[in-house]
């Protein structure tokens, strides 16, 4: 589990840049670590510094789908100056880390800054003590780290509601074994969550800076639209960012798993009140008109064989859109249940196997899988915005 919990934990800075203006993203990055002691509060000299940006696929920049790359070349320069012999890496949902990190623009960043490309590629098993999970299989790239750099995109997530500074360090979990733990956890979204909450815990990297600068809403991760958010965030703890994260969007907690299931387990820094809120006020930076991922499941609870009965009318499933899809099999080879095979050249999906994972959707290079919702849920739905 992580260290025991600092003063300085509860602390997140706030700074406003509306455009990745090469001179500007770095004067706010400074300013946005001012109040916390700057980069040289994480860094010392000499220290081994992983980097662990959001590289889910290759995507260019403009497509919000990974963290921008003039962010990338801040933090990087900002964490060589403050002595650190710095490396990037990441394990994406699909692609080769190189590919995935020419076509976003890092890779480019990467070499031009003298920084080391550490693609996640060999697994090392951990036992980590005092949670659910008692071991996980985790990149030996970011073990090696003295200190980890968290560097996630805000976007919204089909399964967890949102990604941001917890679900960014699942990216530490190598290649198809991501699949493996979403099959280990099914249609049990608290389940998921509470792995993602303990794998960050385990992980524990020292800083976390999230490129909020533009987001993503709608159908995130990888098929939603980019909104522009304006904001920059950073703090010693992924919880209290995301909780941050999910006020600047305007998002409940309800909404999002990873703060749902932190708030059930009384972790720390889930509410806001409790936080040290420091640099730009929050309340400037705040947005409205946030459209988060479509609601995929509800709860009314039911037990056993009524609930099997109504499943799919109690939860949403990712549904082929034949004119966008080019049959490139991503789907078909990541689908963690085997749920989904190409047949007389058309997709086919099938739904008493599906887990609702919704990865199919997250890792579409075409954005060819819709979200659709079961009639109950698309009444529950309705009714909660009124």
């Amino acid at each position: 589990m992580s260290p025991s919990l600092k003063p300085e934990d509860s602390r997140v800075s706030l700074q406003r840049l509306d455009t990745y203006n090469p001179t500007d993203t770095m004067a706010a990055l400074e300013k946005l670590l001012e109040p916390l002691g700057g980069m040289a509060a994480f860094v010392k000299p000499g220290q081994k510094v992983l980097i662990k940006p959001n590289l889910l696929s290759g995507k260019t920049p403009d497509k919000a789908v990974t963290t921008h790359p003039e962010i990338v070349r801040a933090v990087i320069k900002l964490a060589q100056k403050a002595g650190g012999e710095v490396s990037l890496g990441d394990s994406p949902g699909i692609g080769s880390p190189e590919n995935v990190a020419r076509k976003s623009g890092i890779l480019a960043v990467v070499e031009e800054t003298n920084c080391q490309f550490s693609p996640f590629e060999t697994s090392v098993t951990i036992h980590p003590s005092g949670g659910t999970f008692h071991q996980f299989e985790v990149a030996q790239e970011i073990l090696d780290a003295d200190v980890i750099i968290n560097l996630p995109k805000l976007k919204t997530h089909q399964m967890m509601g949102l990604t941001c500074g917890v679900k960014n360090m699942f990216g530490a979990v190598v290649g198809l074994r991501k699949p493996r733990l979403h099959l280990q956890a099914g249609t049990d979204k608290a389940f998921f969550a509470l792995m993602l909450l303990e794998l960050c815990e385990t992980l524990a990297p020292a800083l976390t800076i999230v490129d909020a600068v533009v987001g993503m809403e709608g159908e995130g991760p990888g098929s939603g639209d980019p909104v522009q958010i304006g904001a920059l965030l950073a703090g010693s703890h992924p919880q209290a960012i995301d909780t941050v994260a999910t006020e600047l969007v305007g998002m409940e907690s309800q909404q999002v798993w990873t703060q749902k299931q932190a708030i059930a387990t009384n972790r720390p820094h889930t509410d806001l009140k409790q936080l040290e809120l420091l640099g730009v006020p929050l309340e400037t930076l705040k947005i409205t008109g946030f459209r988060p991922a479509k609601m995929t499941d509800v709860n009314f609870g039911l037990k056993g064989g009524l609930k099997h009965l109504l499943r799919h009318s109690l939860t949403a499933r990712p549904e082929p859109d034949h004119n966008l899809c080019r049959l490139c099999n991503d789907c078909v080879t990541h689908c963690p249940p085997a749920a989904m095979k190409i047949e007389n050249n058309r997709l086919h999906i099938d739904y008493d196997q599906c887990i609702r994972c919704f990865c199919c959707q997250e890792l579409c290079p075409h954005g060819a899988l819709m979200t659709k919702q079961g009639i109950l849920l698309k009444l529950s739905n309705l009714f909660q915005k009124k």
